[in-house]
Order: C-alpha cells, then structure tokens, then sequence
C-alpha cells in the first residue's frame, strides 16, 4: 500500500545539475530571496540597515520588485495595505533593534485587522545572542519577545539550512485564517556568510483550511430556519476570506437584514434592500439588532466599535463565527462556531431552509429614516456634504484607506464602498499615520486605478516623509489632507470632558508647498470645489495631495446616556 506520505517528489536531471553546482557569490540573503520568490512573492517592502544588508543586497540578484519607504512604521502600513487588496503575505524587509521596533504600531494593526504580512528583521550576529550584553550595534537581550504579543508567530533562525522552511512556515501562518502578521529573525552573520547550499526552488506552504464542524452548522442553520426576527453583523473576516459573495445569498435565502461592521464595509451591498448599512455607534441600529430573536456574526468578535462601546445587550440567540479563537464568545455568549467565515457561510448556505419576511425590507428603511432624521437633527451639513463631495469624486472600485481622523469617524457609518475590500483604516488598533503609507501599499499592488488617502492634519505629519516615496516610485496616490489645525478628535473629546483642550493644538506647514517641494503636485481646496479638485487629482497619473482646511465635528454619541 502507498500513503500520500511515501510519495516523493523526483528530482529532474536539469534540477540536479542546479543543486550540485549553485551559482558563485550568493548568501544567506539570497536563500530569503529565493524562498519568497518560490513561495510566489512579487513585491517586498522594508528600509535596509546595516545588519540587513546581506538581504538587500540579494534583492539586487532577485526578480523582487522593492518598494522602500522612509520610516520602518509605515512600510508596515504598505505592506499591510498590500496583503489586504491581494489577500498574499506581504514581505516586509527590516533591520535590527530600532528599525525592527519602529514597524512594531503598523504589525498591531495588521494584527488587529487580520492582514498577511511577513515581516522578516536582522539580527545581532550569532555570538552576542543568549541575552549577555555584548555591546553589539542594536543589540537587544531577546529582540524576538518584543513581537511575541503583537503578532500571530515568531519564527527563529540560527542557521542558513532553517531560512527556507521558517520563512515557509511563516507565509504558511501569515495565510491561515485567521491571517495576521508573522516575525522571522535571521543574525547578520548568517545572512552575510556565503552558501554552498541549493537555489531555493518552489516552496510549499499552501494554509491550512478552518473548516466548521458540522455539528455546530447543522445547530445553526436550524436556528436560522425557525427565526422570526433574523439578523446578521458582519464583519472583517468576510472581508478577509472573500465571503461578500456567500453572505449575500444566505441572507436573501433568509431574508435577514444585514448589517457590516467599520472593519467589514464592503462586505454588503450599501444599498440593497436588507441593508443596515454600517450606523453601528447609533442606538436605533444597536436596539434592532438587540430584537432579533437570532443573530448571525460572522467574521467580528464584536468588539468595541462593533458594539456601540459594549452597551450592545443582545436579547435573542447569537450564533458566532470567528476564525480567532480567542475572540470567540468572548463578549458574548454565543453558539461558537471556530471556522474561517467563507467555509461557514458555505455550510450555511447549504443546510439552511428558505424563509420568506416580506416586513425586513421595510423594517430596514425604517430604521435607516430613524438614523438619518437623529443626524439630520444636529446640523452637520458640512461633514455630510464633504463626505459626499469625497464618494462622488472618488471613481467606483478605486479603494480608499482613511487614517484615525473625525471625517474617517463619519466614513465609519456613513460611506458607501461600492464594494467589498475597497475601504480600510486603522480601526482595528487606532494608531496615526495609517492612511497614506497604506494607500502606497495598494498602489503598489495594483497601480492601474487611483488610490485615495484621508489623512488629518495631525495624522499626516506621521507619514510626510512618504511624499518622497510616492514620488520615487509614480505611485497613483491622492492624499486628500483635512487640515484643522490639530488633533481634531482629540480636542473635541477633552472639551466635552474637561471644558477645554490640552496639547491638542499643533503649529502646521504649508502642506501644498511641502508636497511641492517633494515635487507632488498640490492644490488647496474647500468644501465647494472639493469634488472638483479631488476627482482631478485622482484622474491625474501619479501622486497628488489636495489640502482641505475645515473644522469637523462628530455626530453626538448614543453610548453615553
């Protein structure tokens, strides 16, 4: 008897005449290069620094396409933004110490918001690793346990045979769900010292599949089946595993209104007929979905954001799937089902039993008149007005990356994606400088349409070094810049707690003379002529900033009460 296991792949003669005689001059660096590019890698991102040269200087012999940015942090940015539009494992090319620490904000978020990347860092060489203090450049006594509660997997190398199958293990984590970022260190001395080993051919790391237990699905659908009231939240992960498909069938199999969380948006058409839309910090939506006698999540834990800051009480049955183990049921008591979101949805689709309510479409318009009546209460023409001039300039299909910033706020609820996987922000772990490093990512990975970045003022000081990086490789990117003078958010909410803002107020440039001066067309604009400058900037080959002075303010929160 044969076992799939005794099976082994044989050698050609051509592949053996390559194994015994390797090319001359290559190192450890090139075993990295040729491990990504066997794994099917195109792109890498990263900053080179003294330890990692042995890696740089392999890209110089690779077929690697290298898009270096200006500061560690944000190349993570880029390379997060490159995982979530090709849904691959975007390397991330770092040094040690500094430069591997600085990238640490951008792998939170990557974390937080489940997108691939292979972040792969130098290390001090060999003989100052064990934690002694040697005094080495960067030298840290264990550098890999700064990463160890960021990201999915630490990945160790200590010789130049272990490069390809960590870096295999790595992408092969990074890929199944739920995907995350990944860390693989490598000491100077192994990527510098010269190798005799093989060139790295096709690598397998195919992710493993979390597939529903059947059990759990049939209980499920079951509940689903019988509900009078169903409703469905969902959220990132159908992003992620390229369920919007699935998640529009089961819920007009069953007639359930479905509502998509800030980390999901796309995930369901903004305008069909059972669409809630995303008004998730709003109490009409949160008393809805506390009605419905069963709940369908899929792919959100349900965290903070998703649940009107945890004053969401669900009343009915909540059936959960998450590919997170650690987010299951962790909020609320739920049937849990641990499976990535499409291979769920999948089962559902196939168990569940037709159920007609001709009431949920009129149920839903009325709570989204609800919703529009609270905010067309409070004055807020400017902000709604904005956000429209932005979603009319801003071409259909061409993705849109918004950092920590009050119009990202209104985007949150209000913006229609036209489409799954063409919003993102940094909501996941809410640190700065996210929106245009990550717009440059997805350029990157597809420069055939316009990417737009929103940034406010604060935010973009993060990323302003990036403006030479946009320019360097022609990127399509237009940033629009929300100017105000400050760290809007942030004044707003001590003013309403404390009666006034402290160290809120920031002295700002000239951003349309900045970006000039990195040779980045600019233009300053205002609420009138924003569509009209906006949509001329995006159509426009290369990079551009247009710079919108305004003050913003948020629609009254329904937590608090």
């Amino acid at each position: 008897m044969t076992h799939d296991h005794d099976l082994v792949l044989r050698p050609t003669a051509a592949q053996i005449s390559t194994a015994l005689n390797p090319p001359p001059g290559r190192n450890g660096g090139d075993l990295v290069v040729e491990t990504l590019a066997g794994l099917g890698a195109t792109t890498v991102f990263g900053l080179p620094g003294q330890h990692a040269l042995g890696m740089f200087d392999a890209l110089r012999r690779s077929s690697l396409r290298y898009i270096g940015l200006r500061v560690e942090n944000n190349a993570g940015f880029a390379a997060d933004a490159y995982g979530r539009i090709t849904g691959e494992a975007a390397p991330l090319l770092l040094s040690t110490g500094p430069g591997a620490l600085t990238s640490l904000a951008a792998l939170q978020e990557a974390a937080a918001a489940s997108a691939p990347v292979l972040a792969i860092s130098s290390q001090i060489p060999t003989p100052g690793l064990g934690g002694g203090r040697h005094g080495y450049l960067h030298e840290l006594p264990d550098q890999a346990a700064s990463f160890r509660g960021v990201v999915k997997s630490v990945h160790t190398v200590r010789t130049q045979s272990q490069i390809p199958s960590a870096i295999a293990a790595a992408w092969q984590s990074a890929l199944t769900a739920p995907h995350g970022p990944v860390w693989v260190e490598i000491p100077q001395d192994v990527l510098l010292s010269e190798t005799s080993l093989p060139v790295v051919t096709a690598m397998d790391a195919t992710p493993d599949d979390l597939v529903p237990r059947p059990e759990l699905t049939a209980v499920a659908a079951d509940l689903l089946s019988r509900a009078a009231r169903p409703a469905i939240i969902a959220g990132g992960g159908v992003v992620r595993s390229d369920a919007s498909g699935k998640l529009l069938q089961l819920a007009e199999k069953l007639d359930a209104p479905v509502v998509t969380t800030f980390g999901g948006k796309g995930a369901f058409p903004w305008t069909h007929p059972l669409s809630l839309q995303s008004w998730l910090e709003d109490r009409h939506t949160t008393d809805f979905l506390e009605d419905a006698d069963v709940l369908l999540v899929v792919g959100s834990g349900l965290g903070e954001l998703s649940s009107n800051y945890h004053t969401f009480k669900p009343r009915g049955r909540v059936i959960q799937v998450e590919a997170d183990l650690g987010k299951l049921e962790s909020n609320h008591p739920a049937l849990g089902i641990h499976a990535d979101a499409r291979l769920a949805l999948q089962a559902l689709l196939e168990t569940v039993e037709e159920r007609t309510d001709e009431s949920a479409p009129e149920r839903v318009r009325e709570l989204l008149a609800k919703v529009a009546d609270r905010i067309a209460s409070q004055e807020l023409t400017l902000e709604q007005d904005v956000l429209a001039s932005v979603r009319r300039a801003l071409p259909a299909g061409s993705p849109s990356f918004w950092d920590m910033t009050i119009l990202a706020y209104w985007a949150w609820s209000a913006f229609d994606p036209h489409g799954a996987n063409t919003m993102h922000s940094a909501q996941g772990a809410g640190g700065l400088g996210y929106g245009f490093p990550a717009a440059l990512g997805a350029a990157a990975a597809d420069p055939t349409r316009p990417v737009l970045a929103v940034s406010g003022d604060g935010g973009a000081l993060y990323s302003i070094a990036e403006l030479a990086t946009a320019r360097q490789y022609d990127l399509p990117v237009t940033w629009l810049i929300v100017d105000d003078g400050g760290y809007g958010i942030l004044r707003e909410y001590m003013t309403d707690a404390f009666g006034q803002a402290t160290a809120t107020e920031l002295t700002r440039p000239d951003y349309v003379a900045l970006a000039e001066s990195f040779g980045v067309p600019g233009v300053r604009t205002t609420p009138e002529t924003l569509e009209e400058d906006l949509a001329k900037a995006l159509s426009t080959p290369g990079p551009s900033v247009v710079v919108l002075p305004a003050v913003l303010r948020m629609f009254a929160p329904t937590h608090l009460g």
